[in-house]
């Protein structure tokens, strides 16, 4: 399956984290104000995007979920330096957490794996906070016709919607003010592909031009 590097994948995090402000306080960190926001990275995988957030934010704590015991125990190895970002193992349609906890939720390339993804919104919707904004960034997606080739070389079943169905499923488990993005990847692409996912370098780069579908709502 085509991977973007994590490189490609950070500058489309901005909008998760807190505002930069020309009035930064003396305890800000990276020109950011403290922002005491519980953040929730659902299905964390190696805690990559864990990590950034919680290094990025100088209050409040990142919450790693993933249903892999494998991916939480290499998150935690490798976040042991970041006091501020903890890893738990679940599942998305069964969040181990209470009503109401978190002001933001995360999930990057992990949605479409959900068998139940209706059930998954509705747990979403019970941890977060009222007025939460929750952000869904995946590259497979109708909408991304040559981002369907992977589904067959995955191991398990993954649902594949269009922009308009997911959004469509966002409003009809509640959530509010649902708006779609196009996050195309401006990272440098080769002039010779000999990859297996596209048939020459024209293709990637089309791929690349389409980019992610960045969903945001709120609670």
């Amino acid at each position: 399956m085509f991977q973007c590097s994590i490189e490609a994948w950070t500058p489309k995090l901005r909008c998760f984290l807190p505002r930069p402000t020309r009035n930064c306080n003396r305890n800000s960190t990276n020109g950011l104000l403290p922002d005491a926001a519980m953040r929730l990275d659902l299905g964390c995988g190696t805690g990559w995007a864990s990590r950034r957030m919680a290094r990025m934010a100088s209050a409040g704590e990142v919450v790693g979920l993933d249903v892999s015991d494998e991916m939480v125990r290499r998150a935690e190895q490798t976040s042991q330096e970041i006091m501020n970002v903890r890893y738990v193992w679940g599942s998305a349609e069964k969040i181990p957490a209470p009503d109401n906890q978190f002001n933001k939720v995360l999930s990057v390339e992990s949605f479409y794996y959900y068998a139940d993804q209706g059930q998954a919104l509705d747990e979403l919707r019970r941890v977060m906070a009222p007025e939460g904004k929750l952000f869904i960034l995946i590259n497979l997606y109708k909408d991304n016709h040559y981002s369907l080739r992977w589904v067959t070389e995955l191991k398990v079943p993954v649902q594949a919607l269009s922009e308009a169905e997911y959004k469509a499923l966002l409003e009809r488990h509640g959530f509010r003010k649902v708006e779609a993005r196009r996050i195309p990847d401006r990272s440098p692409s080769p002039d010779v592909y000999s990859g297996k996912w596209f048939k020459d370098a024209g293709e990637l780069k089309d791929f690349k031009r389409i980019g992610a579908l960045l969903l945001i709502a709120e609670k």
